[in-house]
């Protein structure tokens, strides 16, 4: 059995049912303790850093990490310098390049940072995204033709390509050559392509698999910038300054945001934050941006409108926002890509609702590992994100199918810390269970054949049921440190942004407000957030949200101990309202403290 670390609080079972358990160990206490010592660190800070296992001669580097201390020698990728060398002969000859991309944030950012780099080098750059319910996930055979139809001579995929055999097949036929840069799993037979740039494709070991697909493509137009150099072309593009692409990319597609994630991300919203890139503006504005962009905006607030275009609506809208360069063209696709994200909400609402029925009916009967959900009803566009709901609710790996008639469909699943859904999708499609299917281990996507639904539910959570029950034996909340009221402070979490950005691979620090009375409780807003009010022995008071969490254990645990002492665990954002700046707590979790601690 893995070591567990100690309770806080002697929290066993929160109102989630999970228990509360340090991050640090001993040794990562030894660390905190040091950083405080001997670099002068406040409490708080050093033990977020020590649990990143952060010490004193890395912190310099951890705190300010500069691309240029992190950037690997693009050729380190396996069939990166294949790629260069086509691209560049696509730009001395001016060709026609064809690029298709996914149709989500990763696809969106990667389509555009290629399509205007290309353009800018002189090649005449075309992107097609490809409709979710008409054409499907990845390259098909009838976009080919019509990009070769085109005059397209060049057709490189990003965010997608990477088992595309037959498609490529079709495409050397009708005289293109082909590049892929892809950033999902990839078994041992890859298609004949020019090339083939992956970080996850089995031969590869550079060591960069936790890159999204804009970091790949990033990655090969440095190396590109260095042959068109070699050459004696100028530099066509600032790739500096299209890091706002690949940071928005690299939280929305919840890659790790470590080493040079992490260094994209901090210095990509350094660019964002100028408001240079016309669509990224208007798209801030239209969501209500307040105060300086943040990572976790990229992820909440930006992705999901860039996606509701893919999700129920025109999925070349993302990509068109962000290679726009009238403001008032930015500010109209951005409108609507908000109406858009507005209505997926509600599409998503319905369907989420559904989904928890079924998955509570199926858990009254066995506890099993997965949970698979699906209807006829449902949109393909948001099955992903019902996933992403039933995975938060009950904690464990979760499946969404969108069905037709006749039982078959396509589906998305979310995991859990641990369990590589990537991968037992990948074998269920080698087994012939499903049509086809892929993706990360965080999130993977598959198409079942007609009536495959029961085939595949009983596979994946045989795949899974070991993983599973190793990560369940380590579940729970890992509580960086604790807080009162009157510590939670603007200056607090200005500190603790150093250690940012926060995300995949670096969790946002959790903190516990132990023993704060529960002054109110009020469900507001159309989404059945509860707002809360807490004070502190001392009389100091802190306000918090608990989102969505109305009619959940959550919700209900709030609502029923107003006026009760309690222990509410929680990450902490900066509310800034009416000109003034104040701490608010975003509520993950609450406990009933035991009555010897009364």
């Amino acid at each position: 059995m893995p070591v567990q670390n100690p309770l806080f609080l002697g929290v066993a079972r929160s109102a989630l049912g999970q228990p509360w358990r340090q991050r640090l160990d001993g040794p990562g206490l030894a660390l905190a303790e040091q950083l405080v010592q001997v670099e002068g660190l406040n409490d708080t800070l050093a033990r977020v850093l020590a649990a990143r296992g952060v010490t004193g001669p890395q912190l310099q580097g951890f705190l300010e990490p500069r691309l240029r201390d992190l950037m690997p020698d693009p050729s380190t990728l396996v069939d990166l310098d294949l790629c260069v060398a086509r691209l560049a002969h696509a730009v001395k000859a001016g060709e026609n390049v064809a690029i298709f991309g996914d149709y989500d944030v990763d696809g969106a950012c990667s389509s555009a940072l290629l399509a205007r780099y290309l353009a800018a080098a002189g090649a005449r750059a075309r992107i097609h995204i490809p409709d979710r319910l008409i054409e499907g996930y990845g390259p098909n055979i009838d976009a080919i033709r019509m990009l070769a139809s085109e005059g397209a001579t060049l057709l490189v995929t990003v965010d997608c390509g990477t088992t595309s055999h037959e498609v490529f097949s079709a495409a050397k036929r009708l005289g293109l050559d082909v590049l892929v840069l892809d950033h999902h799993q990839a078994p041992v037979d890859l298609p004949d392509v020019t090339a083939l740039v992956n970080p996850n494709r089995q031969d590869d070991l550079s060591g960069l698999g936790h890159l999204c697909a804009a970091g790949v493509v990033f990655m090969a137009l440095v190396g590109l910038n260095r042959a068109l150099r070699g050459i004696g072309r100028a530099q066509p593009l600032d790739l500096m300054g299209e890091l706002d692409l690949v940071a928005l990319a690299t939280v929305a597609d919840v890659a790790q945001l470590t080493g040079l994630n992490r260094a994209f991300v901090r210095q990509g919203l350094a660019v964002a934050r100028t408001r240079s890139r016309p669509g990224l503006a208007a798209l801030m504005d239209v969501a209500g941006l307040n105060g300086p962009l943040e990572a976790w905006h990229f992820g909440f607030l930006i992705g999901p409108r860039i996606n509701a275009g893919g999700r129920i609506g025109d999925a070349s809208l993302g990509a068109k926002l962000l290679m726009e360069h009238d403001e008032i063209s930015a500010r109209e696709i951005a409108v609507q890509l908000n109406d858009l994200n507005r209505d997926r909400q509600e599409i998503e609402r319905a369907a989420v609702e559904e989904a928890v029925a079924q998955a509570d009916q199926a858990l009254q009967s066995a506890d099993g590992p997965v949970i698979v959900a699906a209807s006829t009803e449902w949109h393909p566009g948001i099955v992903g994100l019902v996933a992403s709901r039933l995975k938060e609710r009950f904690r464990r790996p979760a499946f969404a199918f969108s069905l037709a008639p006749d039982g078959s469909g396509t589906g998305s699943g979310r995991s859990v810390a641990g369990v590589d859904l990537g991968r037992a999708v990948r074998a269920a499609a080698e087994s012939g269970v499903i049509v086809k299917g892929g993706g990360h281990a965080m999130a993977a996507g598959a198409t079942l054949r007609p009536a495959g639904l029961a085939a595949f539910s009983v596979f994946i959570r045989e795949a899974l049921q070991r993983a599973v029950d190793d990560a369940s034996a380590v579940d729970g909340l890992m509580i960086d440190a604790g807080l009162t009221a009157a510590s939670a402070t603007p200056r607090l979490i200005a500190e603790l942004a150093a250690a940012g950005p926060y995300g995949a691979g670096s969790p946002e620090p959790t903190f516990v407000f132990g023993q704060h009375r529960l002054v109110d409780a009020q469900v507001v807003g159309s989404g059945g957030h509860i707002r809360v009010k807490l004070r502190s022995g001392d009389g100091a008071q802190a306000t918090g949200v608990a989102f969505r969490a109305a009619d959940q254990p959550l919700g209900q645990a709030l609502q029923a101990q107003r006026g009760e002492p309690i222990h509410v665990a929680a990450t902490l954002v900066v509310d800034r309202w009416g000109g003034g700046e104040r701490a608010e707590l975003r509520i993950l979790d609450v406990a009933t403290p035991q009555p010897a601690q009364r």
